[in-house]
């Protein structure tokens, strides 16, 4: 190598430990955290990372201790103006959820015919419905956040999760009509999605993700 190379590229390397031992110097042992991070090591990275939604469950309800810490966990995410434009309400009721899976099934014969098919609610036994405030226009944002909080807390516990949208829609269909009034959101409130909860019965792969969709702009 050059010595006017060799020269830069010392120079180049002291620029980058100072940087690095500088933007650590508030807190210990940053470069151990760093490599944890970046080895997958970090807990909150490697849930994110192996969460994977769940269409199979055993047929028990999630213990409402544990429910308990994941709605706490879904009411702390960040929202606009801390409006906390959201309403949850919980179901472990098998009554509840069987009855209107059989209305669902009577307007869907293909669910019916499905031998796999136990709910509505991709089988879940403990569903949780999102409502948002159509008022208030980052409302909709909010209740994700919310909803993103919770699936990932219940994953870090070993509890699984589907995001649903469809079935939300047809409980806002005439044919569910009397179950939305059983859940008893206030006025003004809409049914945005829901989210079923459970022990779950299957380890799904990963599905692939797009990184091109990602660009950094200069």
């Amino acid at each position: 190598m050059k010595k006017g190379m060799l020269g830069r590229s010392l120079f180049f390397a002291a620029v980058l430990v100072t940087a690095v031992t500088s933007g650590c110097a508030n807190r210990g042992k940053c470069g151990a955290e760093t490599d944890n991070a970046v080895s997958g090591k970090n807990e909150v990275i490697e849930t994110i990372m192996s969460r994977r939604s769940v269409r199979k469950y055993k047929p028990v309800p999630v213990n409402r201790d544990t429910m308990d810490i994941i709605l706490k966990c879904g009411i702390n995410a960040p929202n606009g103006q801390n409006k906390q434009s959201w309403e949850i309400r919980v179901v472990d009721n098998a009554e509840f959820i069987n009855g209107v899976s059989e209305l669902y099934k009577k307007q869907n014969p293909q669910a019916a015919a499905d031998t796999a098919f136990v709910n509505m609610f991709r089988n879940a036994p403990t569903v949780v419905f999102i409502a948002n405030d159509p008022s208030y226009g980052m409302s909709q944002i909010d209740c994700g956040l919310l909803g993103e909080n919770m699936i990932l807390s219940a994953w870090s516990m070993g509890i699984g999760s589907c995001c649903l949208g469809g079935p939300a829609a047809f409980m806002k269909s005439d044919a569910a009509a009397e179950y939305l009034d059983k859940l008893s959101f206030s006025d003004g409130y809409n049914l945005l999605y829901c989210i079923g909860f459970g022990y779950p019965d299957e380890t799904p792969d990963a599905k692939p993700r797009n990184a091109d969709k990602i660009k950094y702009i200069e």
